[in-house]
Formats: structure tokens, sequence, C-alpha cells
């Protein structure tokens, strides 16, 4: 009987703060919102008005980096009606929704060298740099214990097993490809198109058969507490809950489901001018290699990557510095996954309809760096746990593998651009 009084003080409290503070998030929010429209429109238009190449690059890929800051909100509302699987699985799609719409309008336009280079680099980019700051910002934040001695980070080593194993499989594929057009010379390019639009398909399945046994793998460990009954003091509040909510209940729900309506009207919107600014960096590419003496696979191995997905580093060094190791390794396995095993082997698919040559022969500069990467990374999470010194190895040889491209791919451009046509 004494908590009545203070519970209702408590209902009445909150429903006048919600009342005080509703105004200023949702002008915060609107105002952020004409911000990114406003970024977009200038993108839009730089890239249509023919700028500076590397000016028209760098104003999408900051109006990109915004429309991903606001997308996950919109996909929050959306996710938080559906299941918890699917809705992380939309998630993770939103996450990789800017090398989607970059992909396919390079593949519309036959840019397959920017094609490759880009799903390596987005890989690449995940599970070293993203995870080397992850393992280096939350060592150095958490780099002593309650007693002063030198701590680690942990996470789940299953989740960082499955990451590698399937990496290890995308790499085998990539490097099966490979050594096959090396040692059948006379079949050509037809066989490994043949090839790489089959092991596309088995990818598939596999990503397929990945999301089923992740999702018996949350049935099973969800918590039984969940359904059990509550305590007999518990339906005491509960009732009083219920009688000071009765009255709102229909205004909540319709709160709730304008929400929902605005968040797919957000969702839309943003995610059209997404691919409306990953069309101008993608017709920015060419120009900008003529100015900046650079070749088209290191903007698609190390630029564009890098420029678009600012948000994704901060957010894993946040999740780190906060100690939340296993939400951060989610951050990067999802979607390292997801590139490896969904968006790799559907741009084949993908091009195999448009009609466009995209195939699984990359590099075999771009094979060797992607498959020691994901050896290393292997080692580097074989016992579960991570410090700053694991995550500065990881950075590093993120920087050599950037450094020795942009080398190599220098020399190639300038010896392309002195060779007499």
């Amino acid at each position: 009987m004494e908590q009545a009084p203070l519970l209702g003080s408590g209902l009445s409290t909150r429903g006048s703060f919600t009342s005080e503070t509703r105004l200023d998030h949702d002008t915060r929010r609107y105002g952020a919102y004409v911000v990114v429209l406003l970024s977009s429109s200038l993108a839009i238009a730089a890239g249509h008005c023919g700028w500076n190449p590397v000016l028209v690059f760098v104003i999408n890929s900051f109006a990109i980096t915004l429309l991903m800051a606001i997308l996950p909100f919109a996909f929050d509302e959306i996710s938080g009606n559906l299941s918890e699987s699917l809705g992380r699985l939309l998630m993770v799609t939103c996450d990789n929704v800017v090398d989607l719409a970059v992909s396919i309008i390079a593949l519309k336009n036959n840019q397959l060298e920017i094609v490759k280079a880009l799903i390596i680099g987005s890989a690449l980019l995940r599970i070293l740099l993203v995870m080397g700051m992850c393992f280096f910002s939350g060592g150095v934040a958490n780099m002593r214990d309650s007693s002063g001695n030198g701590a680690e980070q942990s996470f789940a080593p299953g989740t960082a097993q499955t990451m590698t194993s399937l990496l290890g499989l995308s790499a085998a594929t990539m490097l099966v490809t490979i050594v096959n057009s090396a040692t059948d010379k006379e079949s050509g390019h037809l066989t490994i198109l043949t090839v790489s639009r089959g092991t596309a398909t088995i990818l598939l399945i596999v990503y397929v058969i990945y999301l089923t046994f992740q999702l018996g793998m949350h049935r099973n460990h969800a918590s039984p507490e969940l359904c059990i009954n509550p305590p007999a003091s518990q339906h005491t509040e509960d009732n009083i809950v219920d009688h000071h909510q009765e009255d709102g209940n229909d205004e909540e729900e319709r709160e709730e489901h304008m929400g929902l309506w605005w968040a797919g009207v957000v969702l839309v919107v943003m995610i059209t001018l997404i691919f409306m600014c990953a069309g101008c960096l993608v017709s920015s590419i060419d120009p900008l290699v003529d100015r900046a003496h650079v070749s088209s696979s290191f903007v698609g191995l190390i630029l564009i990557p890098i420029a678009v997905n600012p948000t994704r580093i901060f957010r894993g060094i946040v999740l780190a510095v906060r100690n939340e190791t296993d939400s951060a390794m989610d951050l990067v396995v999802s979607s390292s996954i997801q590139i490896s095993l969904f968006l790799t082997p559907l741009l084949v698919i993908i091009g195999w309809g448009m009609g466009r040559d995209m195939d699984l022969h990359f590099e075999a500069f771009m094979i060797v760096s992607f498959s020691l990467s994901v050896l290393v990374v292997g080692f580097v999470l074989m016992d579960g746990k991570s410090n700053y010194l694991e995550g500065a190895m990881l950075i590093a040889l993120y920087v050599i593998i950037a450094l020795a491209y942009y080398l190599t791919s220098s020399e190639d451009s300038g010896r392309r651009k002195l060779a007499p046509s």
C-alpha cells in the first residue's frame, strides 16, 4: 500500500517530463533531418554541376555519412515491430546499404574493377581497421582493473570462430577461382564466369543456412525467465500501472503507428538519397583518378570504405570504451559475414542479370591481403580476449596493406599514362 502513492507520483512525473521534453526532442530530430537533406541536396547538385571531382567526392562522402547516421533510427523503429533475429538482420543490411548502392551503380556502369576493390576494401576495413580500433581504444580505456593490474577485454569466442570460419570460406572461394583460371587458361573467361556464378549461388545458400543457424541458436539460448509468471507483489504494481495508463492506451497506440509510418517514410527517403549520392560519388571516381594520380582500384579498396564509414568506426570505439566488447564484436562480425557471403555473391548474380561479366576473379594482391588478414584475425581472436596491443597489430596491418597498394597502383597508373597510345 505504501508503494501506490510513490508509483502514482512517479508515473505523473514521468508523463510531465515526457510532455516537457518532447518538443525539444522533436525539434532536434527534425533539425537533424533538415541538415541531412540540405547536405544531400548540395552533394547531388555538386555531382551534376561539374564541380571539382575531389570536392564532389568529399561532399558526397560527407552526405552519405550523415545519412548513415540518421538511418539506424528509422531501422530501430521498424525492427521494433519485428522479431529480434529479423530485426538484427535488417540492421546489418542497413549498415551495408552504402556498399550495396555504390557497387550496384558501379556495376551498372561496368566499372567492375571498382566493385571488386570495394568488396575487399569493405571487408578489410571491418576486420582490420574497425576491429583494431575497437580493441585498441577499449584496451586503453580499460587498461587497469580495480586492483590496478593490467586488464584484458573478453568476448564470446564462439562468435569469433564462426566469423573466421565463414570469412575463411569466402577467401577459399576466391583462391579456388584464381587458381582455376591459372591452371585452365584454354577455357578462358567463360569458365571463370561459370564457376563464379555457381559459387555465388552456393555462397548464398550457405548464408541462408547461417541465418537459420543463428535463429536456432538464439532460440536455444533464450532466457526461460521470460516465460515465468511475475510474483504476486508485481501484480499489484502492474494493476496500478494499468489503471494509470488505461485512458492513454489508444493515444499511445496511435503514436506508435504514426512513428512506424514516419520511420518508413524516412527510410525510403534516406535510402533514395544514399543511392543518389552514391551515383555522384561513383561518377567522380574517373576524374578523381586522373587528377590524384591513383588507380580506381585504390579508390575502391581504401578511399571509399574509409570515406563512408566513419560512423561505424566511431560506434565501435564507443562500444569498446564502454566495455561492451560483445556488442562491438557483433557490429564487426555480422557486417563482415554479410559482405563476404551475401553482398559478394549477390553482386555476381545481379551482374549476371545486367549482362555484366562480374566474377570472383580478384587481383592477386587483394586475395592474398584478404586471406592473410583472415588468418591473422583468426589467431588474434583465438583466446576470446583482446587488448590494445592486438588492436595496434590489426591497425598496422591495414595501414601496411593500404600503403603497399597505394604505391603499387600509383606506379601502374603512371606507367599507363606514359605508355604510347
